[in-house]
């Protein structure tokens, strides 16, 4: 079994979610687009794709799977949140609810994982 992750082994953990949910904000963007900046654009996404990649295999060495995959789930909040950011969209009650059901999973998961070691 692997160790008790630090705070900030899960704050890295988030921060390669982070780097995943940038590869759907320029696909949407690249949707956009004509001709080279789309091309350029889905090359883009393509490179962001890759050294997430990377970063994920890194990642599922220092964390137990069933912690990491939990933890990749905070990328709808992620998303949610660019949504907001960049597109403008609203935040439903339901798109609310859905991400606070996630997150509330990522914390039991989390959670039980630091009380069984």
């Amino acid at each position: 079994m692997k160790k008790n992750n630090t705070v900030r082994e899960l704050l890295a953990l988030q921060a390669v979610v982070v780097v995943y949910t940038f590869a759907g904000i320029i696909g949407k963007i690249a949707a956009g687009q004509n001709d080279i900046t789309f091309f350029l654009l889905y090359f883009a996404e393509l490179a962001v794709l890759f050294v997430y990649a990377i970063l994920w295999q890194q990642m599922i060495r220092r964390f137990e799977l069933s912690v990491a995959y939990a933890n990749r789930a905070a990328a709808l909040a992620w998303s949610l949140l660019w949504a907001v950011l960049v597109f403008g969209e609203k935040v439903t009650l339901q798109k609310a609810a859905g991400v606070a059901l996630v997150l509330a999973g990522m914390a039991i998961v989390n959670g039980k994982r630091g009380k069984q070691q």
